[in-house]
């Protein structure tokens, strides 16, 4: 633990230069485009792989696909190709532990865990993905959203393990997208596209643009309809509004964003 507070502290400053840095610099986003823009899915469902990243694939763009390693197992195939198309592979636990409110996740309550097994929890599935589909996870999104492991006078977050381990931790049904010039990597914004049809998510963008913003969408199933699901056809109509260059809109996976915002 004393190791994992020191580098939580060295982290922390870390982030507050990166930040004093972009606030005194301002940002500019490849080739001259006015934001950034990324797709994001959850849970590895099978209907990511089977269809909607033949639709990305069909427009070249490419999306941060957050899994976990039993949600895979059955079509590794299909999620190495994935991998091997471009897209990002990212971490998402391994037992999607949420709060205990849920009566599904009574079983994997984060009340019931500390940081030292969310810790075992998340190298350990960074471990299996990699024996899996041969990479190794950067990104990770919060199961539920939820940042916080204990119960009662025993709450902590576990956002600083996150940042000691990924590159960046993602959100769930935030409200607003990211600014660069204020960025807590470990606690990126994701707004929900589940559901949405694409004039529901076009004021997003054009909010992002105007501000040089970071907006990073977060969905699940991609299908037709149906519960969190967001719809090919929403996504088709988005894909073709961003590749329009009067837009400029630059749209790439979480990990090659934050790649860029770090050099």
């Amino acid at each position: 633990m004393k190791n994992l507070l020191i580098s939580v502290i060295t982290g922390f400053i870390i982030i507050n230069a990166q930040i004093s840095l972009s606030a005194q610099n301002q940002l500019t986003w490849p080739k001259g485009k006015k934001m950034a823009l990324s797709l994001t899915f959850d849970d590895g469902r099978g209907s990511q792989v089977n269809g909607g990243t033949a639709l990305l694939d069909k427009y070249g763009v490419k999306a941060t696909l957050y899994v976990m390693p039993n949600a895979i197992e059955k079509n590794v195939a299909l999620w190495k190709k994935a991998a091997e198309n471009g897209h990002e592979i990212g971490n998402h636990s391994s037992l999607h532990p949420c709060s205990g409110n849920f009566a599904w996740s009574r079983n994997r309550a984060l009340e019931e865990y500390t940081l030292e097994k969310m810790q075992k929890e998340l190298v350990e599935s960074n471990e299996q993905l990699h024996q899996m589909i041969g990479i190794k996870p950067e990104s990770f999104a919060y199961p539920c959203g939820q940042k916080f492991v204990g119960n009662n006078e025993k709450t902590q977050s576990y956002v600083p393990l996150v940042y000691q381990i990924f590159s960046s931790g993602r959100g769930w049904r935030d409200e607003a997208p990211n600014d660069p010039a204020y960025l807590n990597m470990a606690q990126l914004t994701g707004v929900e596209m589940d559901g949405k049809n694409f004039d529901e998510i076009l004021p997003m963008i054009k909010d992002a643009s105007d501000k040089g913003y970071w907006l990073i969408l977060a969905g699940h199933e991609m299908g037709k309809g149906g519960n969190q699901t967001t719809r090919l056809s929403m996504l088709e109509d988005l894909i073709r509004y961003a590749q329009d260059p009067q837009h400029g809109i630059w749209i790439a996976p979480v990990r090659e964003v934050t790649k860029y915002l770090k050099h």
